[in-house]
């Protein structure tokens, strides 16, 4: 019923529409006036208010980054993030150089070459000068870039294999991330999806020997400026591991395992008293207190899944604690291994 009553409102909303449509076209017949027809005074109009356009968009952009720069990331707390944000800084300050010499040329030429009785336009037809000037500087500018960018991605994706890193793998299903340590051997066991029954919702392969030293675990530690290879699985659809604070993100994908190695440099405890996190921080418990709730906020790093993976895509967190190699080494003692816990 509900259907049809939302049907006949649509149609009478149309019917309504075209009735209003005919009225102003017969309107427009009896005053024999072309609305169409643009005047000086319109020219005019139009030309000022581009001037307006472009000194009210400028304040707006200047105000952003006033209003909200400081709710950017922090320093980046890994080795690669330091290259990631240089080559991010480099490409923000080539747009916005470039917006900010186009945008008000353009604007400003709307204003001041508007339409004015007796003044007429120049034809320009062509300067081969002026395009091979703004084809080739654009060109040389982002080959630089993508030549910048492409060295900096095959660094950080193919790290020195001297490093040894300790292996951790995250997985992910709906709605929810579990990590398992490699253990001593820092071998992972095997796993399969059709494994999982009961305790077991890794689908760890008991069986396997390297698994029995295997830790799973609900919370991420890790120690501090030691290299960390990341394998990532998914049980049911893609969700995507992203470390903010760290400059990392991968697809997680289910029926293959996917991989990211990194170093984290800053602990948990450093990375609090940073000057922007102290102040972000502080604006938030302000917010909570003038809302009243109870729990105040304290800062931790955190895993989050940046692909929308379902209705609660938004609760898939896990908490990172970066630490020394001996609070971290204190930690993982008190963990049970999966042959401990079977």
């Amino acid at each position: 019923m509900t259907g049809i009553i939302i049907a006949i409102v649509v149609l009478l909303g149309i019917i309504a529409l075209v009735q209003i449509v005919r009225i102003f076209e017969l309107s427009r017949e009896v005053s024999k006036n072309d609305s169409n027809a643009v005047t000086e005074k319109d020219n005019d109009t139009q030309g000022k208010m581009m001037l307006w356009v472009m000194i009210i968009g400028l304040i707006g952009f200047f105000y952003s980054f006033y209003a909200w720069g400081g709710k950017l990331l922090p320093k980046p707390a890994s080795e690669h993030g330091v290259d990631i944000d240089s080559l991010m800084n480099l490409t923000m300050a080539v747009i916005i150089g470039v917006f900010l010499i186009t945008q008000p040329i353009l604007f400003f030429f709307a204003y001041k070459y508007r339409g004015v009785k007796g003044q007429k336009a120049t034809y320009y037809e062509h300067n081969n000068k002026l395009e091979l000037i703004w084809t080739t500087v654009p060109a040389i500018v982002l080959a630089g870039i993508i030549l910048w960018g492409l060295n900096t991605w095959v660094t950080i994706t193919f790290p020195d294999s001297s490093e040894d890193p300790m292996v951790v793998e995250i997985y992910a299903k709906q709605f929810d991330w579990t990590a398992r340590y490699a253990g001593e051997d820092n071998k992972l066991g095997y796993s399969n999806v059709r494994l999982i029954e009961g305790i077991n919702v890794l689908g760890v392969d008991t069986e396997d020997k390297t698994s029995a030293d295997d830790i799973i675990v609900k919370e991420l530690h890790l120690p501090v400026n030691r290299p960390v290879l990341f394998k990532f699985r998914a049980q049911d659809v893609i969700h995507s591991a992203y470390f903010p604070h760290f400059r990392v993100q991968m697809n997680c994908v289910p029926g293959m395992v996917t991989s990211f190695q990194f170093t984290p440099t800053v602990t948990t405890a450093e990375m609090a008293q940073e000057k922007d996190v102290i102040a972000n921080i502080t604006e938030i418990n302000e917010l909570r207190k003038e809302a009243g709730e109870v729990d105040m906020y304290s800062f931790d790093y955190v895993l989050l899944c940046n692909k929308i993976c379902g209705a609660a895509h938004y609760n898939m967190q896990m908490k990172i604690v970066v630490e020394s190699e001996e609070d971290y080494n204190k930690w993982l003692k008190e963990q049970k291994t999966i042959a401990q816990s079977l």
